[in-house]
Protein backbone atom coordinates (compact mmCIF):
# COMPACT_ATOMS: atom_id res chain seq x y z
CA UNK A 1 0.00 0.00 0.00
CA UNK A 2 1.53 3.36 -0.62
CA UNK A 3 2.40 5.29 2.19
CA UNK A 4 0.59 7.86 3.69
CA UNK A 5 1.60 10.44 6.27
CA UNK A 6 2.33 9.13 10.13
CA UNK A 7 0.53 12.59 11.00
CA UNK A 8 -2.71 11.30 9.56
CA UNK A 9 -2.82 8.12 11.70
CA UNK A 10 -3.22 9.49 15.29
CA UNK A 11 -6.45 8.94 16.02
CA UNK A 12 -7.01 10.67 19.72
CA UNK A 13 -8.64 13.54 20.31
CA UNK A 14 -5.80 14.65 23.07
CA UNK A 15 -3.13 14.26 20.81
CA UNK A 16 -4.58 16.78 17.79
CA UNK A 17 -2.66 19.74 18.30
CA UNK A 18 -4.81 22.70 17.32
CA UNK A 19 -3.13 24.57 14.59
CA UNK A 20 -1.47 28.39 15.70
CA UNK A 21 -2.64 31.23 14.09
CA UNK A 22 -2.36 31.13 10.62
CA UNK A 23 0.65 33.41 8.52
CA UNK A 24 0.02 35.67 6.06
CA UNK A 25 -0.27 34.40 2.76
CA UNK A 26 0.45 32.31 0.90
CA UNK A 27 -1.39 30.03 3.21
CA UNK A 28 -5.14 30.64 3.29
CA UNK A 29 -6.66 30.62 7.13
CA UNK A 30 -7.15 27.29 8.57
CA UNK A 31 -10.65 25.66 8.79
CA UNK A 32 -11.60 23.87 12.36
CA UNK A 33 -13.39 20.91 11.96
CA UNK A 34 -14.94 18.79 14.29
CA UNK A 35 -11.94 17.30 16.80
CA UNK A 36 -14.39 15.41 18.54
CA UNK A 37 -14.37 12.86 16.13
CA UNK A 38 -12.18 9.95 16.97
CA UNK A 39 -10.97 9.24 12.93
CA UNK A 40 -10.38 12.58 12.27
CA UNK A 41 -6.57 13.61 12.73
CA UNK A 42 -4.65 16.67 13.18
CA UNK A 43 -4.11 17.18 9.13
CA UNK A 44 -7.62 16.28 8.13
CA UNK A 45 -9.06 18.59 10.94
CA UNK A 46 -7.00 21.46 9.07
CA UNK A 47 -6.99 22.51 5.00
CA UNK A 48 -4.14 24.41 4.08
CA UNK A 49 -4.13 25.90 0.71
CA UNK A 50 -2.12 24.19 -2.47
CA UNK A 51 -4.43 21.37 -3.08
CA UNK A 52 -4.96 21.94 -6.24
CA UNK A 53 -1.46 21.76 -6.69
CA UNK A 54 -1.50 18.49 -4.72
CA UNK A 55 -3.99 17.12 -7.22
CA UNK A 56 -1.53 18.28 -10.11
CA UNK A 57 1.44 16.23 -8.81
CA UNK A 58 -1.42 13.30 -8.41
CA UNK A 59 -1.90 13.39 -12.13
CA UNK A 60 1.69 13.91 -13.17
CA UNK A 61 2.47 10.62 -10.47
CA UNK A 62 0.33 8.71 -11.63
CA UNK A 63 1.71 8.78 -15.37
CA UNK A 64 4.74 7.50 -13.86
CA UNK A 65 2.90 4.84 -12.19
CA UNK A 66 1.28 3.73 -15.49
CA UNK A 67 5.25 3.76 -16.82
CA UNK A 68 6.27 1.45 -13.72
CA UNK A 69 3.15 -0.61 -13.93
CA UNK A 70 3.68 -1.73 -17.84
CA UNK A 71 7.26 -1.83 -17.37
CA UNK A 72 7.38 -3.71 -14.63
CA UNK A 73 4.82 -6.65 -15.42
CA UNK A 74 6.68 -7.53 -18.76
CA UNK A 75 9.76 -7.44 -17.86
CA UNK A 76 9.52 -9.74 -14.65
CA UNK A 77 6.65 -11.38 -16.57
CA UNK A 78 9.33 -12.32 -18.94
CA UNK A 79 11.92 -13.09 -16.21
CA UNK A 80 9.65 -15.68 -14.43
CA UNK A 81 8.66 -17.32 -18.15
CA UNK A 82 12.51 -17.65 -19.42
CA UNK A 83 13.19 -18.56 -15.92
CA UNK A 84 10.83 -21.40 -15.62
CA UNK A 85 11.49 -22.60 -18.61
CA UNK A 86 15.58 -22.59 -18.15
CA UNK A 87 17.34 -25.50 -17.67
CA UNK A 88 19.60 -24.06 -14.66
CA UNK A 89 16.55 -23.57 -12.58
CA UNK A 90 18.77 -24.30 -9.82
CA UNK A 91 20.73 -21.55 -10.09
CA UNK A 92 18.25 -18.86 -10.26
CA UNK A 93 16.17 -19.70 -7.19
CA UNK A 94 16.28 -16.01 -6.34
CA UNK A 95 15.93 -14.71 -9.45
CA UNK A 96 12.70 -15.74 -10.04
CA UNK A 97 11.54 -15.24 -6.42
CA UNK A 98 12.58 -11.56 -6.74
CA UNK A 99 10.60 -11.16 -9.90
CA UNK A 100 7.95 -12.80 -8.73
CA UNK A 101 7.85 -10.52 -6.10
CA UNK A 102 7.90 -7.16 -8.62
CA UNK A 103 5.43 -8.63 -10.50
CA UNK A 104 2.88 -8.84 -8.04
CA UNK A 105 3.85 -5.85 -6.11
CA UNK A 106 3.60 -3.59 -9.38
CA UNK A 107 -0.14 -5.32 -10.04
CA UNK A 108 -1.42 -3.97 -7.04
CA UNK A 109 -1.04 -0.32 -8.23
CA UNK A 110 -3.72 0.28 -10.98
CA UNK A 111 -5.74 -0.09 -7.08
CA UNK A 112 -3.75 2.48 -5.17
CA UNK A 113 -3.22 5.12 -8.22
CA UNK A 114 -7.23 5.15 -8.71
CA UNK A 115 -7.14 5.26 -4.93
CA UNK A 116 -5.06 8.04 -4.73
CA UNK A 117 -6.18 10.13 -7.88
CA UNK A 118 -9.99 10.09 -6.45
CA UNK A 119 -8.88 10.90 -2.79
CA UNK A 120 -10.67 8.05 -1.38
CA UNK A 121 -11.11 4.02 -1.12
CA UNK A 122 -13.93 2.86 -2.83
CA UNK A 123 -13.03 -1.03 -2.40
CA UNK A 124 -14.13 -1.84 0.67
CA UNK A 125 -12.48 -2.53 3.83
CA UNK A 126 -11.34 -6.22 3.12
CA UNK A 127 -9.64 -4.76 0.35
CA UNK A 128 -8.20 -2.32 2.03
CA UNK A 129 -6.65 -4.70 4.34
CA UNK A 130 -5.91 -7.17 1.29
CA UNK A 131 -4.45 -5.25 -1.12
CA UNK A 132 -1.99 -3.67 1.71
CA UNK A 133 -0.54 -6.94 2.68
CA UNK A 134 -0.06 -8.26 -0.47
CA UNK A 135 2.03 -5.08 -1.26
CA UNK A 136 3.75 -4.73 1.32
CA UNK A 137 4.81 -9.21 1.87
CA UNK A 138 6.50 -8.72 -1.73
CA UNK A 139 7.87 -5.14 -1.32
CA UNK A 140 9.81 -7.08 1.86
CA UNK A 141 10.14 -10.17 0.49
CA UNK A 142 12.09 -8.41 -3.12
CA UNK A 143 14.12 -6.29 -0.85
CA UNK A 144 15.11 -9.54 1.52
CA UNK A 145 15.59 -11.73 -1.66
CA UNK A 146 17.95 -8.99 -3.44
CA UNK A 147 20.32 -9.34 -0.02
CA UNK A 148 20.18 -13.04 -0.26
CA UNK A 149 21.36 -12.87 -3.66
CA UNK A 150 24.43 -10.74 -2.96
CA UNK A 151 25.14 -13.38 -0.07
CA UNK A 152 25.18 -15.88 -2.08
CA UNK A 153 27.13 -14.66 -4.89
CA UNK A 154 30.07 -14.12 -1.98
CA UNK A 155 29.60 -16.93 -1.21
CA UNK A 156 30.09 -18.36 -4.27
CA UNK A 157 33.18 -16.33 -5.21
CA UNK A 158 35.08 -16.58 -1.82
CA UNK A 159 34.28 -20.21 -0.57
CA UNK A 160 37.41 -22.52 -1.15
CA UNK A 161 36.20 -25.43 -3.75
CA UNK A 162 36.58 -28.61 -0.98
CA UNK A 163 33.74 -26.23 0.83
CA UNK A 164 31.85 -26.11 -2.81
CA UNK A 165 31.88 -30.00 -3.43
CA UNK A 166 30.74 -31.35 0.30
CA UNK A 167 26.96 -28.85 -1.22
CA UNK A 168 25.33 -31.48 -3.70
CA UNK A 169 23.04 -29.99 -6.38
CA UNK A 170 20.34 -31.69 -4.04
CA UNK A 171 21.46 -29.58 -0.86
CA UNK A 172 22.32 -26.64 -2.53
CA UNK A 173 18.44 -26.44 -3.93
CA UNK A 174 17.13 -27.73 -0.66
CA UNK A 175 19.00 -24.62 0.87
CA UNK A 176 17.79 -22.27 -1.74
CA UNK A 177 13.90 -23.72 -0.85
CA UNK A 178 14.13 -22.77 2.88
CA UNK A 179 15.92 -19.67 2.23
CA UNK A 180 13.00 -18.41 0.18
CA UNK A 181 10.43 -20.09 2.71
CA UNK A 182 12.32 -18.04 5.26
CA UNK A 183 12.35 -14.71 3.78
CA UNK A 184 8.44 -14.94 2.67
CA UNK A 185 7.81 -15.43 6.28
CA UNK A 186 9.76 -12.71 7.36
CA UNK A 187 8.25 -10.67 4.90
CA UNK A 188 4.56 -11.83 5.74
CA UNK A 189 5.47 -11.14 9.58
CA UNK A 190 7.12 -7.93 8.95
CA UNK A 191 3.88 -6.49 6.97
CA UNK A 192 1.44 -7.85 9.28
CA UNK A 193 1.23 -5.11 11.96
CA UNK A 194 0.54 -2.16 9.74
CA UNK A 195 -1.77 -4.69 8.12
CA UNK A 196 -3.82 -4.82 11.01
CA UNK A 197 -4.46 -1.73 12.10
CA UNK A 198 -5.71 -0.75 8.81
CA UNK A 199 -9.41 0.99 8.70
CA UNK A 200 -11.23 2.51 5.97
CA UNK A 201 -12.22 5.89 7.92
CA UNK A 202 -14.52 8.56 6.95
CA UNK A 203 -12.93 11.24 5.35
CA UNK A 204 -13.55 15.16 5.68
CA UNK A 205 -12.62 16.49 2.88
CA UNK A 206 -14.16 13.84 0.26
CA UNK A 207 -17.27 11.88 0.09
CA UNK A 208 -16.18 8.31 0.97
CA UNK A 209 -13.59 6.96 3.17
CA UNK A 210 -9.99 6.58 3.07
CA UNK A 211 -7.81 3.51 3.98
CA UNK A 212 -5.13 3.71 5.90
CA UNK A 213 -3.62 2.61 9.70
CA UNK A 214 -5.32 3.64 12.54
CA UNK A 215 -2.82 4.13 15.48
CA UNK A 216 -3.62 4.73 19.10
CA UNK A 217 -0.06 6.23 20.16
CA UNK A 218 2.48 7.53 18.64
CA UNK A 219 4.91 4.30 20.38
CA UNK A 220 3.03 2.30 18.13
CA UNK A 221 3.61 4.89 15.01
CA UNK A 222 7.53 4.68 15.85
CA UNK A 223 7.43 0.78 16.32
CA UNK A 224 5.74 0.20 12.70
CA UNK A 225 7.89 2.38 11.13
CA UNK A 226 10.92 1.19 12.26
CA UNK A 227 10.31 -2.64 11.46
CA UNK A 228 9.88 -0.75 7.40
CA UNK A 229 12.98 1.03 8.02
CA UNK A 230 15.27 -1.74 9.60
CA UNK A 231 13.79 -4.51 7.52
CA UNK A 232 13.57 -2.62 4.53
CA UNK A 233 16.64 -0.43 4.35
CA UNK A 234 18.76 -0.40 7.08
CA UNK A 235 19.92 -4.16 7.42
CA UNK A 236 19.55 -4.90 3.76
CA UNK A 237 22.21 -2.04 3.07
CA UNK A 238 25.65 -2.94 4.82
CA UNK A 239 24.58 -6.43 4.01
CA UNK A 240 24.66 -5.85 0.08
CA UNK A 241 27.44 -3.44 0.34
CA UNK A 242 29.45 -5.58 2.18
CA UNK A 243 29.16 -8.79 0.13
CA UNK A 244 29.62 -6.79 -3.11
CA UNK A 245 32.28 -4.77 -2.33
CA UNK A 246 33.97 -7.76 -0.54
CA UNK A 247 34.37 -9.74 -3.91
CA UNK A 248 37.86 -10.24 -4.85
CA UNK A 249 39.29 -7.98 -7.79
CA UNK A 250 39.40 -9.28 -10.84
CA UNK A 251 40.68 -7.12 -13.42
CA UNK A 252 39.99 -9.25 -16.39
CA UNK A 253 36.58 -8.39 -14.96
CA UNK A 254 36.00 -5.09 -15.28
CA UNK A 255 32.45 -5.39 -16.58
CA UNK A 256 31.37 -7.28 -13.89
CA UNK A 257 32.85 -4.67 -11.37
CA UNK A 258 30.77 -1.95 -12.93
CA UNK A 259 27.58 -3.77 -13.02
CA UNK A 260 28.14 -4.71 -9.48
CA UNK A 261 28.43 -1.25 -8.29
CA UNK A 262 25.36 -0.43 -10.47
CA UNK A 263 23.88 -2.90 -7.70
CA UNK A 264 24.55 -0.67 -4.52
CA UNK A 265 23.86 2.18 -6.20
CA UNK A 266 20.34 1.87 -7.56
CA UNK A 267 19.35 -0.02 -4.06
CA UNK A 268 20.68 3.20 -2.69
CA UNK A 269 18.88 6.24 -4.88
CA UNK A 270 15.70 4.25 -4.80
CA UNK A 271 15.45 3.48 -1.35
CA UNK A 272 17.55 6.36 0.76
CA UNK A 273 15.33 9.73 0.00
CA UNK A 274 12.07 7.35 1.07
CA UNK A 275 13.07 6.28 4.29
CA UNK A 276 14.77 9.71 4.82
CA UNK A 277 11.44 11.25 4.37
CA UNK A 278 9.82 8.88 6.83
CA UNK A 279 12.70 9.87 9.36
CA UNK A 280 11.40 13.55 8.66
CA UNK A 281 8.05 12.92 9.03
CA UNK A 282 8.26 10.73 12.35
CA UNK A 283 10.31 14.06 13.49
CA UNK A 284 7.78 16.21 12.76
CA UNK A 285 5.47 14.31 15.18
CA UNK A 286 7.12 16.52 17.64
CA UNK A 287 7.00 19.94 16.00
CA UNK A 288 4.16 22.78 16.23
CA UNK A 289 1.58 22.31 13.29
CA UNK A 290 2.67 24.42 10.15
CA UNK A 291 0.74 24.09 6.72
CA UNK A 292 4.23 24.85 5.06
CA UNK A 293 6.11 21.63 6.99
CA UNK A 294 3.01 19.71 6.67
CA UNK A 295 2.65 20.66 2.60
CA UNK A 296 6.96 19.75 2.18
CA UNK A 297 6.55 16.30 3.87
CA UNK A 298 3.71 15.44 1.58
CA UNK A 299 5.01 16.48 -1.81
CA UNK A 300 8.42 14.68 -0.61
CA UNK A 301 6.54 11.28 0.76
CA UNK A 302 4.78 10.86 -2.43
CA UNK A 303 7.66 11.82 -4.94
CA UNK A 304 9.96 9.27 -2.92
CA UNK A 305 7.47 6.44 -2.88
CA UNK A 306 7.25 6.74 -6.87
CA UNK A 307 11.20 6.91 -7.19
CA UNK A 308 11.04 3.74 -4.93
CA UNK A 309 8.60 1.68 -6.70
CA UNK A 310 11.22 1.93 -9.66
CA UNK A 311 13.21 -0.71 -8.60
CA UNK A 312 10.15 -3.46 -9.83
CA UNK A 313 11.73 -1.82 -13.46
CA UNK A 314 15.39 -2.13 -12.88
CA UNK A 315 15.72 -5.30 -11.20
CA UNK A 316 14.78 -7.28 -14.25
CA UNK A 317 17.42 -5.48 -15.47
CA UNK A 318 20.57 -5.24 -13.17
CA UNK A 319 19.83 -9.07 -12.32
CA UNK A 320 18.71 -10.73 -15.50
CA UNK A 321 18.72 -8.52 -19.03
CA UNK A 322 22.18 -7.51 -18.42
CA UNK A 323 23.96 -11.46 -17.77
CA UNK A 324 24.65 -13.59 -20.56
CA UNK A 325 22.95 -16.41 -19.50
CA UNK A 326 19.92 -14.93 -19.12
CA UNK A 327 20.01 -13.44 -23.07
CA UNK A 328 20.99 -16.53 -24.12
CA UNK A 329 17.94 -18.95 -22.51
CA UNK A 330 15.59 -16.04 -23.53
CA UNK A 331 16.50 -15.75 -27.08
CA UNK A 332 16.35 -19.96 -26.72
CA UNK A 333 13.64 -19.98 -25.43
CA UNK A 334 11.65 -17.76 -27.75
CA UNK A 335 13.88 -19.58 -30.82
CA UNK A 336 12.70 -23.12 -29.83
CA UNK A 337 9.06 -21.68 -28.90
CA UNK A 338 8.48 -20.02 -32.59
CA UNK A 339 11.32 -21.77 -34.75
CA UNK A 340 11.21 -25.52 -33.39
CA UNK A 341 10.88 -27.13 -36.84
CA UNK A 342 14.04 -25.43 -38.29
CA UNK A 343 17.74 -25.69 -38.15
CA UNK A 344 17.92 -22.15 -36.79
CA UNK A 345 17.52 -23.31 -33.26
CA UNK A 346 19.66 -25.84 -32.98
CA UNK A 347 22.39 -23.33 -34.97
CA UNK A 348 22.23 -20.25 -32.33
CA UNK A 349 22.03 -22.67 -29.57
CA UNK A 350 25.62 -24.42 -30.55
CA UNK A 351 26.99 -20.77 -31.36
CA UNK A 352 26.08 -19.58 -28.03
CA UNK A 353 26.93 -22.51 -26.12
CA UNK A 354 30.53 -21.83 -27.53
CA UNK A 355 30.38 -18.15 -26.72
CA UNK A 356 29.19 -18.79 -23.69
CA UNK A 357 31.60 -21.59 -21.58
CA UNK A 358 34.98 -22.50 -22.60
CA UNK A 359 34.89 -26.12 -21.28
CA UNK A 360 31.65 -26.83 -23.38
CA UNK A 361 33.96 -25.16 -26.26
CA UNK A 362 36.65 -27.79 -25.34
CA UNK A 363 34.36 -30.56 -25.06
CA UNK A 364 32.24 -29.85 -28.19
CA UNK A 365 35.92 -29.68 -30.29
CA UNK A 366 36.66 -33.05 -28.27
CA UNK A 367 33.88 -34.37 -29.65
CA UNK A 368 33.66 -33.12 -33.15
CA UNK A 369 37.45 -34.43 -33.73
CA UNK A 370 36.50 -37.71 -31.65
CA UNK A 371 33.35 -37.85 -34.25
CA UNK A 372 35.59 -37.61 -37.22
CA UNK A 373 37.86 -40.35 -36.09
CA UNK A 374 35.35 -42.70 -35.76
CA UNK A 375 34.34 -42.00 -39.23
CA UNK A 376 37.32 -42.38 -40.36
CA UNK A 377 37.92 -45.50 -39.13
CA UNK A 378 33.98 -46.84 -39.87
CA UNK A 379 35.61 -45.46 -43.90
CA UNK A 380 38.89 -47.49 -43.74
CA UNK A 381 36.96 -50.60 -42.11
CA UNK A 382 34.41 -50.35 -44.93
CA UNK A 383 37.26 -49.78 -47.48
CA UNK A 384 39.01 -52.97 -46.18
CA UNK A 385 36.10 -55.00 -46.25
CA UNK A 386 34.90 -54.21 -49.71
CA UNK A 387 38.98 -55.02 -50.77
CA UNK A 388 38.98 -58.87 -49.40
CA UNK A 389 35.20 -58.91 -51.14
CA UNK A 390 36.95 -58.43 -54.12
CA UNK A 391 39.89 -60.56 -54.00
Amino acid sequence: MLLCRRSDTLTRPEELRTPREPAPSPWEELKDLNLSDPNVTRVDATVCSGTVGHARLLYVLSIFYLFIFLAGIASNALVVWVNLRSDRKCSDVFVLQLAAADLVAVATLPVQVSSMLIGRWPFGAVLCKLTHLVFSVNLFSSILFLTCMSVERYLSVTLPPGGRRELTPRRRMLTRRLVCATVWMLALAAAAPETYFLQTVVSPHHSGSVCRPVFSSREMVVFVQMIFSVLGFLLPLPIIIASYLALPPDPDRGVSRRVVLSYIVVFVLCWLPLHVVLVLDLVALLLPFSCSLEGFLWVALQVTQCVSMMHCVLNPVLYSFLHRSYRYDLMKAFIFRYSSRSGVARLIDNENTENTSETFETFETFETFETFETLETLETESSLAEIRDRI
